[in-house]
């Protein structure tokens, strides 16, 4: 039998996307972020999780798709990159799925300039992008990030 993989599936603007199951701790109920002045671009603010600072991350800006208000039905998905915790801005979370493993096209087989995602699964409903978590944030934006949290700290 061969591999497979688990992935949480959420709803951006339309579309379909997931991350590894393995990457998220958790989802959560849209709340009031706090403003992170010198954050990058992509930073709309942190969130106070049980006492650790977690960055939230425009997931709309990252894919170029139409900037709108965090809505109360939106929900954020709490993920570990390589390098931190990120919280990412979703319009709904509709559950987890398992693909094997040959399901997975690779990105670059697709489209060798697409960033940010690793591979796409062509499901009944449509395909579905499955992002590379730890390619969210460039080196440089988490450096401008640590040193945003540091100097709000």
């Amino acid at each position: 039998m061969g591999q497979s993989n688990q992935f949480l599936v959420f709803i951006l603007d339309e579309q379909r996307y997931a991350l590894h199951l393995s990457t998220v701790e958790t989802v959560v109920r849209a709340v009031e972020i706090t403003a992170l002045p010198k954050a990058p671009e992509i930073v709309l603010g942190v969130l106070n999780m049980q006492g650790r600072i977690v960055p939230v991350v425009n997931v709309c800006q990252r894919f170029r798709l139409a900037e709108r208000e965090i809505a109360l039905s939106d929900r954020f998905i709490i993920a570990r990159t390589s390098r931190r915790v990120v919280a990412l801005v979703v319009d709904s979370v509709q559950g987890v799925i398992e693909c094997a493993e040959h399901e997975v096209v690779a990105a670059e087989d697709i489209a060798p300039q697409i960033e940010y995602v690793e591979g796409v699964v062509k499901l009944q409903e449509g395909l579905m992008f499955i992002h590379d978590l730890d390619a969210f944030l460039s080196l440089d934006e988490e450096k401008t990030l640590d040193e945003a949290i540091k100097d709000a700290g």
